[in-house]
């Protein structure tokens, strides 16, 4: 009987979305879809992108962490903090200079094709990857607490998700994600403070009592001190602040929410007020996370890592209303991810590979028709890979996501930093297998990397290394640009010549009406 109300619930709240998807989109087009309208509010653009930041997999798996680790991930936590910064005050003045909808444009006119497909191409696998690591593992809760009592397979519960996720996305884009993950990050921040309410109350905490009673478990330790750990805080918070330069910055998904925004001041603002909120939020679950390691010992439960969570709110006889909550709150928390990156990977296929943009052949009717085929290919993908991921789960994917975001998003971290950093000009025949060999050097080296460095353990600073390597190999396969020193060094330079010093084979006025 619990699961079916359960059900009901969550068909409920899938009706809720697409009553705004059905609002927001009136009078949609394409623009609307890429970067909606540039009209997007940026208050609610921030608020909203806390659910996209954060997701099931920190719902679920950062709580999970802490009866292991401790506070140890807040350590990441801080190095996100600092790397919205350089997000804000590096790459969005970029961005909104060149009027981009695909972030990926910037490498086409300042490397050259080649370039531009190539750091494309890496953006759709790690955010395919990275989406449905993230979609399988709320799959994986939900089949295992509610739908196996119920009979429904995982398969079929993969497929409809899949599809109620087409359906409210396909039409509106960016315009209605921006208003839908704002409803899903206040459902999901909710279900967070009712949880934790309730379990400081079973174990009759207050907020003081709470700290005290996970200190003296050792639970609220953040710093490590030993250089050769995996964990220590100086390769955490770097590789955190490369995570969120390349994870956000980088990112078409996280990106194209910005850049809807239809000024920079704003758009800063936006990315400025995330990285306060995400701390905040994150601080607040791994706190749930050490009480739910004090209620499982309290009640003897032995579930750990990402059982931990669900076992307790959904086997240990909790009231019903609290199983509610985390129920709305795992959707919740599941949706922006998926839904951003679907919409995300449909508009960096269409503008960077499929090149839509730059044809004048095609009118809003071809375009819509090519962008619907698109998008519902990706949710195909989409399912094949949550697939792949029921066979090879490791119990605990908080990890194997930042392992997947080090060797995916190092060569497009590589890729920006040298046409940002650098006068020179890539060799476009060889810039691909750069982006190639980098990340296969990378994974051999993190295989062995106890054994070769004197036991030092390669941990969130495996972008950082991949991305080093990338850039001194394509400083290696480059040559001087001179028309575009030329142009940097031009006193008193007019936009055009601006424009013109990021593409040495295009004209000024061409490259200013990006």
């Amino acid at each position: 009987m619990e699961s079916a109300i359960l059900l009901v619930i969550v068909l409920a709240y899938f009706a809720l979305l697409l009553g705004i998807a059905f609002y927001t989109s009136r009078h949609s087009n394409n623009e609307s879809f890429f970067i909606g309208n540039r009209n997007s509010k940026w208050w609610v653009v921030a608020f909203g992108m806390v659910g996209t930041s954060l997701s099931g997999m920190t719902f679920i798996s950062v709580p999970g962490t802490v009866g292991k680790s401790g506070f140890d991930y807040f350590q990441v936590v801080i190095g996100y903090w600092i790397g919205y910064f350089a997000v804000a005050y590096i790459l969005l003045p970029l961005y909104y200079k060149m009027h981009l909808t695909s972030i990926y444009t910037y490498l086409d006119k300042r490397l050259g094709l080649t370039a531009y497909k190539t750091g494309a191409l890496f953006f759709i696998l790690s955010r395919t990857l990275g989406a449905t690591l993230r979609l399988y593992l709320v799959i994986k809760v939900l089949e295992k607490f509610i739908l196996t009592d119920m009979g429904i397979p995982f398969e079929a519960a993969a497929i409809v998700i899949l599809a109620l996720i087409l359906l409210y996305t396909f039409r509106g884009g960016v315009k209605t994600i921006v208003w839908t993950d704002t409803l899903q990050t206040t459902f999901m921040l909710l279900a967070l403070l009712v949880c934790v309410g309730y379990i400081m109350h079973s174990l009759d905490l207050n907020l003081s009592g709470t700290w005290s009673a996970l200190a003296d478990k050792g639970l609220t330790k953040v710093f490590h001190t030993d250089p050769k750990a995996g964990n220590f805080f100086l390769k955490q918070i770097l590789g955190g602040m490369f995570i969120t330069i390349a994870m956000t910055g980088l990112d078409q998904e996280m990106m194209q929410k910005n850049i809807s925004v239809s000024n920079l001041k704003d758009s800063k603002k936006n990315m400025i007020v995330l990285s306060f909120l995400q701390m905040f939020v994150v601080f607040i679950f791994l706190t749930l996370g050490g009480l739910l390691f004090l209620y499982a010992n309290a009640k003897g439960i032995t579930a750990t890592g990402d059982d931990l969570f669900p076992t307790i709110v959904l086997k240990s006889g909790l009231p019903f209303i609290i199983t509610i909550c985390f129920v709305i709150g795992l959707i919740s928390a599941l949706f922006p991810s998926a839904d951003g990156a679907l919409t995300a990977l449909t508009s960096s296929f269409c503008i960077d590979i499929l090149g839509i943009k730059r044809r004048n052949d095609l009118g809003e009717k071809q375009v819509s028709t090519i962008r619907l085929r698109v998008h519902c290919t990706f949710a195909i993908i989409f399912l094949a890979c949550i697939f792949f991921f029921r066979e090879v789960d490791n119990g605990s994917l908080i990890q194997t996501l930042l392992v997947v975001a080090g060797y995916t998003y190092g060569p497009l971290l590589a890729l920006f930093a040298f046409g940002i950093f650098t006068k020179r000009k890539t060799i476009n025949s060889l810039v691909p297998l750069v982006c190639i060999a980098s990340p296969v050097v990378c994974y051999i080296l993190k295989e062995h990397d106890k054994q070769w460095l004197g036991g030092y353990s390669i941990g969130t600073e495996l972008l950082i290394i991949n991305a080093t390597l990338t850039f001194l190999l394509l400083i290696l396969c480059s040559k001087k640009d001179s028309a575009y020193t030329a142009a940097l060094d031009h006193e008193g330079t007019t936009d055009e010549n601006k424009a013109a010093r990021l593409d040495g084979n295009e004209s000024a006025l061409q490259l200013a009406d990006i």
